[in-house]
């Protein structure tokens, strides 16, 4: 049975787990081809992320990171969500992490006032596609993105949730 979860802050202590979290889930379980490289905003999260009305988080479970979500302040009172990823061993609802994670993102933007939030996925993920749309979270055609979305090379699918 896997450990309990806890919810924290990003700090550099997390940094190097959440390359080790984030990029064999997308090379190997869904075949992108990215690297470490091509994620700039992994190596500098504290700059890129918790800026604004941004923040990030891991999930962090007997010292390791097992989960991770970034709110980006792209202006005019909205949000970006990224780097959403569970590992395996943490996913499902029964253990309720990447829940957690997006009820604790979703609380952040309330908080602080923000109208709206928007992500952009790929279509290979289609578990992530159904746990957003339980979580009331709208598929929206990309042209309605806010022009300050930071669209990665990978997102095809894109979805809007307003606070």
């Amino acid at each position: 049975m896997p450990a309990a979860v806890t919810i924290e802050p990003f700090s550099s202590h997390h940094a190097e787990q959440i390359f080790d979290l984030i990029l064999p889930i997308q090379e190997q379980e869904f075949g992108i081809k990215i690297t470490r490289a091509d994620q700039p905003d992994l190596a500098q999260i504290s700059e890129f992320y918790q800026q604004g009305n941004g923040n990030f988080w891991a999930a962090v479970a007997d010292g390791r990171v097992v989960g991770s979500v970034g709110l980006k302040d792209i202006g005019n009172r909205q949000l970006a969500l990224r780097k959403m990823f569970v590992n395996a061993e943490y996913r499902g609802k029964d253990k309720g992490v990447a829940r957690t994670l997006l009820d604790v993102s979703k609380q952040w933007a309330k908080e602080r006032k923000a109208a709206d939030i928007f992500l952009g996925t790929t279509a290979q993920f289609l578990a992530a596609h159904r746990f957003y749309e339980k979580n009331g979270f709208i598929e929206i055609d990309k042209e309605i993105l806010s022009p300050a979305f930071p669209v990665m090379a990978v997102d095809s699918k894109f979805y809007w949730y307003r606070v």
